[in-house]
């Protein structure tokens, strides 16, 4: 996109965006893999999941490794994992305190959109310290499909009583950004664990490295 932008809202990705969880939860999931025996391309399948709802996650596990993979004790050793790293703090990605003060300071209204259900995001929003900056918080719950559907996006933009169009969505991952790319949003990707698609590098209205990053892309061209 060239020229400046007309932005009336920004919709955030959670996991991988803000919160610097992606990884805990790759790490989380290949260790319990691994522990159970699952050890065939687990790192790649992982890596597969990035930015997907969970009952994606979990369709994908029975597809690789059968209809008798023990879904209940690997989530289980998942959730054992991801709680004991987590227990050490909730760390947010750089630049994320400084980009929400900004757009609160502008008064520019923004909303979480996750893939994540509504339990988990507020409590990990929690932990993390930001869920009060939260009005708006759209999750997998919200809807049917979750992202790549453009579903939960066009649902934010409608909350706001907006259309996608003059709506910026930042996302780390390619099935997010199809998501966004999908509701016709003006699309911010900020590679965190996977590198970006060419489609994604053709359509996106920026691809940039952090946080930081986002926030001078929408002062040049979406005057916040």
């Amino acid at each position: 996109m060239t020229g400046k932008w007309n932005v009336s809202a920004v919709l955030l990705d959670m996991d991988g965006t803000l919160l610097d969880t992606e990884r805990v939860y790759f790490d989380s999931l290949v260790a319990a893999l691994h522990a159970h025996g699952y050890t065939d391309d687990a790192v790649t399948l992982c890596q597969a999941m990035v930015g997907l709802p969970g009952p994606d996650c979990e369709a994908m596990l029975h597809a690789r490794y059968g209809e008798n993979f023990p879904l209940a004790e690997i989530s289980r050793a998942f959730v054992s994992n991801r709680d004991a790293i987590l227990r050490a703090g909730l760390p947010l990605k750089s630049g994320a305190v400084e980009l929400l003060d900004a757009l609160q300071a502008a008064e520019c209204p923004m909303a979480i959109v996750t893939s994540s259900s509504l339990r988990t995001a507020d409590t990990h929003l929690r932990l993390a310290g930001i869920r009060h900056r939260f009005e708006t918080l759209l999750t997998r719950d919200d809807v049917t499909r979750g992202k790549p559907s453009p579903d939960l996006y066009l649902l934010a933009a409608e909350r706001f009583g907006l259309k996608p169009e003059v709506c910026v969505a930042v996302e780390d991952s390619n099935h997010g950004v199809t998501a966004a790319l999908a509701a016709g949003a003006i699309t911010i990707m900020v590679p965190d664990m996977v590198t970006p698609t060419d489609e994604s590098r053709a359509r996106c209205a920026a691809i940039v490295p952090d946080l930081g990053a986002v926030l001078e892309v929408l002062r040049e061209r979406g005057g916040v």
